[in-house]
């Protein structure tokens, strides 16, 4: 899956998840559970959703009460993207298992599919910076302003597809070594996180 794939998928997501505009909306069943491609649906669903999660959570006049629940649904979301990340790089890893390295050969400053985070996380800003920048009740300068923004992350969407791109080729020729850390993340691990193992004392 190189960039313009994973992109398609991601503005489908994006597509799709705006038809509602809810962020208790259903994720729709478009591609095989497992496939690579339910991957990036799901990934590209989970940003989308935490990106509305976001918003909510920063209105001045929420309750406390519902803030905090929305706070709690966005520490599992984090989780939720970080799992669906690694089973990612397992599609990478997989594809390029069998590729005999090069003497010399050197890792990237992060794995593919973070990678693939990163281009979701910009397919969900490029369509929010777009909706800005075609708003009707906003004056001249917002709309100027958020068109300048918006130039820059086109920019930087062909700048990180191509350099994604790279990558996936450096692998398939054994220029580059494909090596995950796993996150590890401890907020949520009621045996790693002394608030929740404290309290079950």
């Amino acid at each position: 899956m190189n960039a313009k794939e994973c992109i398609t998928i991601f503005n489908e997501s994006i597509i799709d998840y705006h038809q509602t505009d809810h962020v208790d909306a259903v994720m729709p069943e478009k591609y095989d559970h497992g496939s690579i491609e339910y991957l990036l649906y799901l990934k590209n669903w989970i940003d989308t959703v935490q990106w509305h999660l976001e918003d909510i959570v920063r209105d001045p006049a929420i309750d406390p009460t519902y803030g905090m629940e929305i706070k709690r649904r966005i520490d599992k979301s984090n989780q939720h993207r970080t799992d669906t990340v690694e089973h990612l790089d397992d599609y990478y890893i997989n594809l390029y298992k069998n590729v005999e390295p090069k003497d010399g050969v050197t890792i990237n400053t992060e794995s593919p599919a973070w990678v693939v985070d990163r281009l979701s996380i910009l397919c969900l800003k490029i369509y929010h910076m777009q909706e800005q920048a075609n708003r009707t009740d906003a004056s001249q300068d917002h709309l100027a302003k958020c068109q300048l923004k918006l130039n820059i992350l086109l920019e930087q969407k062909s700048d990180l597809s191509a350099s994604f791109d790279e990558l996936l080729n450096d692998y398939q020729n054994g220029n580059k070594l494909i090596k995950v850390y796993r996150q590890m993340k401890m907020y949520n691990d009621d045996s790693l996180n002394p608030v929740l193992y404290n309290a079950k004392k």
